[in-house]
């Protein structure tokens, strides 16, 4: 019997302890004594100039890529030219290659005591990734300055996060569907269990543990929303809610924000440590420099496109000077916004203008084009409880709809109407079903492409 299997058949309180010893080494992993130092150095450079920032990060560039050309097995091919010419010189790196070897990437004098993360991502394709320490820690004091402390927040606070752990067993079905990780003040909820029989129970949960603001999928935290509308559930309002791992779209902004009397505010990451971003209190989404280079490439090829227009993104890592990846393909495509773009409050960081998806879940049309972040066509008064726009040939869409009363004939054309203004004149089929379907990794993905990759 594995340890996951004594875990979930273990009594409450000792899942309870299990979680708290887990959360206890986390705590110790991410912060140390120099935390609110790096915290405070994050916060001050927020306000530099363009020059301070090219002056910074100049360096920090030039150090990655020695480190890379020198130290690192995976680049030894990379031609001595390549490295002369700028960035854009070297070759893209796709996910594929790190797959097939993460270790080559690690540089060789590594420190012995590495961080070891594993991630499937949206492919369910295993994915090692390596950190050390200090560069852990660097990233975490990210964390505190453009989360926490840009939305009033410290980790003081109690909160709950709607996450795809299996903290209870999949074939539960009593509460708790949770379990208190007490060395994190963090209450972890399960969003494999999300729904409206057990929306009550949810609340009573985050009451009882006095959760001041909730961070998870936004797929989820719509669901528990949704489920406390309809049964005239009245949450304590939080502070904030910060979505985390999928874009939140429109119609799941308007439905937790009211349910949960607070902000929600989307954040922007992942687990290579390449790329990040989060949304200030005006709405826009601020790239973190420090992080890596966020260049925007097209759809076919290697070259940058013009500013503002939207692309792969490629990103190249500043932070994690243990395993560094350049020019790695992330798999999502955007925009950024003109370097000179300001943003009313204030800050010098980079704004990305969108983020339109996932590149394997872009949609294409007859005519060529590449078109994501479909949500719009599900906004306004339509009666829904959410929906999945699913491509299964170039002229064929398939929409997956969990409706809500008064869904009817209306509704359906008024969906089909909005899809093919995107898409073009295509065929829209639509099938009503009771529950969205998750991915194994309690994800829930908007759009899904079944297009050869050869097509998209």
């Amino acid at each position: 019997m594995g340890y996951q299997d004594l875990y979930h058949r273990a009594p409450y309180p000792a899942r309870v302890v299990a979680a708290s010893a887990r959360g206890l080494v986390l705590r110790r992993r991410r912060y140390g004594p120099g935390t609110d130092d790096l915290v405070r150095a994050a916060l001050e450079r927020e306000s530099w100039d363009q020059a301070a920032w090219d002056s910074y990060l100049g360096r920090r560039l030039d150090k990655i890529m020695e480190v890379a050309r020198q130290r690192v097995r995976a680049y030894e091919a990379v031609p001595s030219a390549a490295w002369t010419g700028g960035l854009a010189a070297l070759p893209l790196l796709h996910k594929n290659r790190l797959r097939a070897d993460p270790r080559s990437f690690v540089r060789e004098d590594a420190p012995r005591h590495l961080i070891t993360e594993h991630t499937s991502g949206t492919s369910a394709t295993p994915l090692s990734l390596f950190i050390s320490r200090e560069d852990y820690r660097d990233w975490y004091a990210l964390v505190e300055a453009r989360w926490r402390n840009w939305y009033g927040l410290s980790r003081q606070d109690r909160w709950g996060i709607v996450g795809g752990q299996a903290v209870v067993p999949p074939s539960a079905t009593e509460p708790p569907y949770w379990v208190w990780n007490a060395a994190m003040r963090q209450l972890y909820l399960s969003s494999y269990h999300v729904a409206e029989h057990t929306a009550a129970a949810y609340v009573r949960a985050m009451d009882e543990h006095r959760i001041t603001y909730l961070l998870g999928y936004p797929s989820s935290m719509h669901a528990l929303a949704l489920a406390c509308q309809r049964l005239g559930i009245r949450p304590r309002p939080l502070r904030v809610v910060i979505g985390n791992a999928e874009p939140v779209l429109a119609h799941q902004r308007e439905v937790i924000s009211d349910v949960f009397g607070c902000p929600v505010r989307e954040t922007y990451g992942m687990a290579e440590y390449v790329t990040a971003a989060s949304e200030c209190e005006h709405g826009r989404m601020h790239l973190w420099p420090e992080v890596g280079v966020t260049e925007v490439v097209e759809h076919d090829g290697p070259d940058p496109v013009a500013t503002g227009q939207t692309g792969r993104f490629a990103c190249t890592s500043l932070l994690n000077t243990t395993m560094p990846l350049i020019r790695y393909l992330v798999g999502d495509a955007g925009s950024v916004a003109p370097a000179d773009e300001q943003c009313p409050c204030g800050r010098t960081l980079p704004i990305l203008r969108a983020v339109e998806g996932r590149c394997d879940d872009l949609v294409r049309t007859v005519d060529g084009r590449l078109v994501g972040r479909l949500d719009p066509v599900f906004k306004g008064d339509l009666p829904i409880q959410g929906a999945q726009i699913i491509q299964e040939a170039l002229d064929t869409f398939r929409v997956l709809v969990v409706p809500a009363p008064g869904f009817g004939p209306d509704a359906e054309r008024s969906i089909t109407s909005r899809l093919r203004e995107r898409v073009g004149d295509v065929r829209v089929e639509l099938e009503l079903i009771d529950e969205l379907p998750l991915g194994s990794n309690g994800k829930f993905k908007a759009v899904i492409s079944r297009l050869p990759v050869s097509d998209r």
